[in-house]
């Protein structure tokens, strides 16, 4: 292949070369164990305690709010988890209908071990209903935990305002932030989350290493069970050069998100009205006025997205499916579902999602060739209207 250009970021994103480069001495230098007594393993400890303030630094929180963890979803879990643990008597949780298999799934486990679960849904834009979000909210909630963005269509939601509707009724607020850290200006002294979720190979850090944030005087159970790492409250050796890697991404995410709002986001528009204006019968999905700056999804009329995705990788573009091939037939994802997007269009919905490391160049490449592979594969397709 000639070349990679990368769409898909939302699934996961390139390391940062200043995060490869803040890693490498965890691997061949300073590679002990921070919980050690000798001063060889012990030195280690002041780095993981800088990585936590660069990671507290990027949401204006405090570095004790902050535990490291594997990925976003086992914070996800960890949230639930410690939720309904310190509220015993409350057996209700909240969520959304287009939330990340990590909290549907999890939401699933415990609807089938006694709890109650409102999934809210959303508008064909992918839109909240929040007449419909206040009047699930009980004595007997136990969590809410709602996404800050959407991974497929971008959307942001208005998590401010649900978190604070929440704490207003004493109940715990949590959010999936996995795809708004450093693209969303997150501040937890005033968005008022009891618990936030992040992922670092969603910001140009490693995969395998995440953060859930729990805000100071919440009643907390761990999740994972052992030592006494973080402070008792998540077992295991921590991984250093990952949480190394993970605080260095903050401090980049910190510095570069005007661009993503700003490049970025020009990036995704001319890309976006590129394809749109050039191809005929397709529909952008989502709410194009409060989405993720580097994100579009765009559904194509009449052919299948798997076959989009084949044809864009031989042209060296990457991208993703809003639909997946299952026993033969090709359903669309559960948020296109939940949007209740035609089928149509949903079967063969397409995510672009950029950063900070695409350009103008990659952009255009795509807009003069997107169009043909569409076109072919309609002369081609067994949809017809």
């Amino acid at each position: 292949m000639a070349r990679t250009i990368y769409f898909d970021n939302n699934a996961t994103t390139q390391v940062a070369p200043e995060v490869t480069e803040a890693m490498l001495p965890f691997f061949t230098t300073y590679w002990g164990n921070p919980s050690s007594m000798h001063t060889f393993g012990g030195q280690v400890a002041k780095y993981v305690d800088k990585a936590r303030e660069q990671v507290a630094a990027l949401f204006n929180a405090r570095p004790s709010e902050i535990i490291f963890t594997s990925c976003g979803t086992e914070s996800d879990n960890t949230a639930i988890w410690t939720a309904l643990q310190t509220n015993p008597a409350k057996k209700h949780i909240v969520t959304t209908s287009v939330e990340h298999p990590a909290i549907l799934q999890t939401a699933a486990f415990w609807e089938r071990n006694g709890y109650r679960v409102t999934r809210l849904g959303v508008d064909e834009k992918g839109r909240l209903d929040m007449d419909e979000y206040a009047a699930a909210l009980t004595p007997d909630t136990a969590i809410v935990s709602i996404m800050y963005a959407n991974n497929e269509v971008g959307n942001i939601y208005p998590i401010p305002q649900m978190a604070e509707m929440a704490k207003e009724r004493g109940i715990l607020f949590h959010t999936d932030a996995v795809q708004a850290a450093g693209k969303v200006d997150i501040d937890l002294e005033k968005v008022p989350v009891d618990m936030l979720s992040i992922s670092g190979h969603k910001l140009h850090a490693p995969k395998g290493v995440g953060m859930l944030y729990v805000r100071k005087g919440l009643i907390f159970r761990p999740f994972i069970r052992g030592g006494h790492q973080e402070a008792g409250r998540r077992a295991g050796t921590e991984n250093v050069p990952y949480i190394v890697g993970l605080g260095t991404a903050c401090d980049l995410a910190k510095a570069h998100m005007d661009e993503e709002n700003v490049r970025v986001a020009a990036l995704r528009d001319r890309l976006e009205e590129g394809i749109t204006s050039s191809v005929p019968d397709c529909l952008v999905n989502g709410d194009r006025e409060h989405r993720l700056p580097g994100t579009t999804n765009i559904a194509f009329r009449n052919i299948e997205g798997e076959a989009v995705l084949l044809m864009l990788d031989r042209l060296g573009i990457c991208a993703s499916s809003g639909s997946a091939c299952t026993s033969g037939s090709l359903e669309p994802s559960h948020v296109l579902s939940a949007m209740k997007v035609p089928f149509k269009y949903a079967h063969s919905s397409t995510r672009f999602s950029l950063c900070r490391y695409n350009t103008q160049e990659e952009v255009d490449y795509a807009i003069e060739n997107i169009p043909g592979v569409i076109k072919t594969l309609r002369e081609l397709s067994p949809f017809k209207d």
